[in-house]
């Protein structure tokens, strides 16, 4: 049982659209929680202010956007503060987690936005790897359940440390009175390894997520090894066959980053869940 408050949420998304299931999520988990909202408004970004308000610059302007921000903050069910960035992205970001200290940032793409769909995972993949934090990532359409109850914790089956961000998921679990699975997707190749080698294997998996105390108990019933030819297929299969309804992914820096980091696992998850995901930045 935590006995220091919840640190706030501080939510991204473009708060002037007409529907914004991120911040209704966001809402949703914060009464729970019993946590504090930061609507965090970066006016240079296409995902968060996409039209060009010219009109910003001038005294009404300036005045006009903080009060439709604090018509909003004023709406929602927990304490809302307002943080508006002159920064851009993930500058602006890095400053409120400074600032704010959040317990973690929620991504989101407004439902009635114009702006491309994969820019959601492109502004993720940017700040986990500039400004590396707990990032929870809403879908736009489609997902109107908070706070979850079934959460699918997916893992590569190597050691990893969350460090100071390893009490998230307890916290959320601890409030929502949610349940814990755990996916570990394998190679169809190694269906042929010998018992013992799989036992070892389950048990080491188990033990990380033990080590970095994510949960009260973990059994090795809870642990679903499946053998898929690619991970994201054998994670979302096992997230639609068990109805989770919130995707944990711990996110490693050689998984995102490099050349390529627009074709990882873990954007790819982003591009196609359709459930919200949350990704919790490992510690190199």
């Amino acid at each position: 049982m935590f006995t220091t408050p919840t640190p706030p949420l501080v939510v991204l998304t473009d708060f002037f659209a007409v529907t914004n299931r991120a911040l209704s999520y966001a809402a949703g988990l914060a009464v729970p929680l019993q946590a504090q909202l930061v609507l965090l408004h970066v006016r240079h970004d296409a995902l968060l202010a996409p039209y060009d308000h010219s009109s910003y610059y001038t005294r009404w302007g300036e005045q006009k956007t903080f009060q439709g921000l604090e018509k909003l903050a004023a709406a929602q069910p927990v304490p809302t503060e307002i943080d508006v960035s002159e920064e851009f992205m993930p500058d602006a970001v890095k400053e409120a987690i400074q600032h704010h200290h959040p317990l973690l940032l929620v991504l989101g793409r407004a439902g009635s936005s114009t702006a491309p769909e994969g820019i959601v995972a492109n502004t993720a993949m940017n700040l986990l790897r500039n400004a590396p934090y707990p990032l929870l990532v809403i879908p736009a359409v489609g997902w109107d359940v908070y706070p979850p109850h079934r959460l699918l914790l997916a893992v590569d089956g190597e050691p990893f440390e969350l460090g100071p961000h390893q009490d998230v998921v307890r916290r959320l679990l601890q409030a929502t009175k949610a349940s814990l699975k755990v996916v570990h997707v394998l190679n169809p190749d190694d269906q042929e390894q010998p018992a013992a080698a799989a036992v070892r294997s389950t048990e080491a998996v188990l033990n990380t997520i033990r080590a970095n105390d994510l949960v009260d108990s973990l059994e090795a019933a809870d642990l679903h090894q499946v053998h898929q030819p690619t991970v994201v297929g054998g994670v979302l299969r096992e997230a639609q066959r068990k109805d989770a309804d919130l995707l944990v992914v711990i996110a490693r820096r050689h998984s995102f980053l490099g050349s390529l980091f627009h074709e990882s696992v873990t954007a790819q998850l982003l591009r196609e869940s359709r459930i919200p995901v949350l990704l919790l930045p490992a510690e190199d």
